[in-house]
């Protein structure tokens, strides 16, 4: 499988379309804050996940044609309690792994009892609730410990192989962490495991981590957000060391990014960009990576969905970087 990486590093990426999602469903009902998404190798299709107040998932079809023709929606799939009410509200769900039958979902902490950060599997055919876990006392809201608030986790992904193994990271360092560290945390048969810390110098107070993407055939990528009031937004893309890649990884282990991107030079736009999934191949080969952005549903924002694609210079052989250009590079 070709790498989902530029060749070399420093060529960056290429937008090779965008569009704006519909505002509004057939049925009228307003669509939006899409805070989290997810492909689906089995019909090409992407999930999207709104933290609308009655939470639901919301599919997409003929992704090739995006910003050529208007894209079609699927049948939404409202999320419930386990005994089949609806979910109590908000969910703020922040991250969504698809797999088989089962959706997780890592939602954001508040600091408060009754809304803690959580990781929770849904069934997918009926969007039922099977499960809901805490996460571990580090993270957990106390006197000087913990998440912060609406500070995440906002990302959620799969590690390749066997068995299942979700990562999830802070969107921000926790409140007894060294403001440039960010915890890594993995989900697995044995329970939650603690991975280190990623090295992350955040410029202002609303950056932020917000997707992670561990694509098939190895790597992992970041995608961070940056905002400062009233309306300016940065999106830049990290490539990542895979957390217990190395058998010396430790629990306190702090490792840096492999190389960092600035999306916008590649043409994308500025707005609050929050998911990150895998896209279908281009005609040359190339992956891609899809991105949505999440409106709040603010009438001064949009739902967009970009596509984008590693570019590549000649020399370059089935998209490997024959020599790296050294530590956090890239535009």
């Amino acid at each position: 499988m070709i790498p989902l990486l530029p060749c070399p590093l420093s060529a960056g990426w290429e937008l090779v379309a965008h569009g704006v999602l519909p505002s509004k469903a057939a049925d009228g009902r307003s669509l939006g804050g899409f805070s989290a998404a997810a492909s689906d190798p089995t019909d090409g299709s992407l999930w999207l996940l709104s933290d609308r107040e009655e939470p639901e998932l919301i599919p997409i079809w003929d992704l090739a044609g995006l910003g050529q023709r208007p894209l079609r929606l699927g049948e939404r799939l409202p999320l419930r309690s386990a005994n089949g009410d609806p979910f109590p509200a908000p969910l703020d769900g922040e991250g969504l792994v698809l797999e088989g039958n089962d959706l997780w979902i890592v939602t954001e902490e508040r600091r408060s009892a009754d809304r803690p950060a959580q990781l929770l599997r849904f069934d997918r055919r009926s969007g039922h609730l099977r499960e809901a876990l805490l996460l571990p006392e580090a993270w957990r809201a106390a006197p000087g410990q913990g998440l912060g608030v609406n500070q995440g986790p906002e990302s959620l992904t799969r590690l390749s192989g066997s068995p299942l193994t979700l990562l999830l990271a802070a969107e921000r360092p926790l409140l007894q962490d060294r403001r440039d560290q960010l915890r890594l945390l993995t989900y697995g048969p044995a329970g939650f495991r603690p991975m280190g810390f990623l090295l992350l110098t955040l410029p202002a107070p609303h950056w932020g981590l917000t997707e992670l993407l561990a694509p098939p055939g190895g790597g992992l990528l970041g995608l961070v957000r940056g905002f400062e009031p009233p309306a300016s937004w940065w999106a830049q893309l990290l490539q990542l060391p895979v957390p217990g890649a190395a058998a010396s990884v430790q629990a306190n282990e702090v490792q840096a990014p492999l190389a960092r991107w600035d999306l916008l030079v590649s043409g994308l736009p500025p707005d609050n960009w929050e998911g990150l999934a895998l896209g279908a191949p281009l005609a040359d080969g190339r992956p891609t990576l899809l991105l949505v952005s999440d409106d709040n549903f603010n009438p001064l924002q949009a739902n967009r969905l970009a596509r984008l694609a590693p570019r590549r210079q000649p020399g370059c052989r089935n998209g490997s970087v024959a020599a790296l250009e050294g530590g956090d590079q890239g535009q």
